[in-house]
């Protein structure tokens, strides 16, 4: 019975860190830049005076 009790134990325990794992993943993957979205070129409208 005991042996039992460590299986479905150790398969509760690897599916919380499963389950962990993977919300920390998805956590960093929506994590936003620090660097700002500036672009590197800038075009000049038609119609502005130049």
């Amino acid at each position: 019975m005991s042996r039992l009790l460590a299986v479905a134990l150790t398969v509760v325990v690897a599916a919380a860190l499963a389950v962990g794992a993977a919300l920390g993943i998805v956590a960093l993957l929506d994590a936003t830049p620090r660097q700002p979205n500036t672009p590197l070129i800038t075009y000049e409208q038609a119609g502005q005076g130049s």
